[in-house]
């Protein structure tokens, strides 16, 4: 198989994009969504009647301890139930907060828990890596999550390849390409785990910048 991932600079877009992969018959349980949430959009949001997600009192990532129960396509993330509907909450340095759902945000959850909060990042480089995607695809990408984007990935056999694209793209999604490119021409090289989160103020005008 190959992984197909875009990336979309508002939530709204990345979920259209999602519905449209499973209404095309694409498993949900090879579909995954990674947003950034600095806006809340989350926060007390509801998808078929459930209540999504949200961090446990005790600071810990529910879809860090949904993947620590071996839970990669239940619990916490659902998957069974559409990837919407398994939305939770997981915190990563560099980035500020990130709702998540489906095999990409598990594989980057197990690999960050019980583990310091730098592993979390590894976790997502390390699982976009392990997907296929190159080093410089995988900076890209997590760098358009600090700065408000969301991402989904589809896993597709590769004769499943064009129609993914088409419906990814539909959605004005961004490949690592082009986005990267736009991304060096401000200075840009390589994503910095250590980097502080974009607040709303810089990520609305991120987004506005690519409208």
């Amino acid at each position: 198989m190959t992984t197909i991932t875009r990336l979309y600079d508002t939530h709204t877009e990345a979920m259209a994009a999602v519905s449209a992969l499973e209404a095309a018959g694409f498993d949900a349980h090879d579909v995954s969504i990674l947003s950034n949430n600095a806006d809340n959009w989350h926060e007390g949001h509801r998808h078929e009647g459930r209540t999504l997600g949200d961090m446990n009192g005790d600071g810990e990532n529910d879809v860090a301890e949904g993947a620590g129960k071996g839970a990669a396509t239940g619990g916490v993330l659902g998957v069974g139930a559409g990837v919407l509907a398994g939305l939770g909450m997981l915190a990563i340095p560099g980035l500020g907060p990130v709702v998540a759902a489906g095999w990409l945000a598990s594989a980057a959850a197990a690999g960050a828990a019980g583990a310091a909060a730098g592993g979390a990042v590894g976790g997502i480089l390390g699982a976009l890596k392990e997907a296929g995607h190159d080093d410089d695809e995988a900076h890209v990408y997590a760098e358009g999550v600090r700065r408000g984007g969301t991402l989904v990935s589809v896993r597709v056999d590769e004769n499943e390849r064009t129609r993914a694209q088409a419906i990814l793209d539909e959605s004005r999604g961004w490949d690592a390409g082009a986005r990267g490119a736009a991304y060096r021409q401000g200075g840009w090289s390589r994503f910095d785990p250590s980097g502080v989160p974009y607040t709303t103020d810089q990520i609305a005008e991120e987004r506005a910048r690519y409208r």
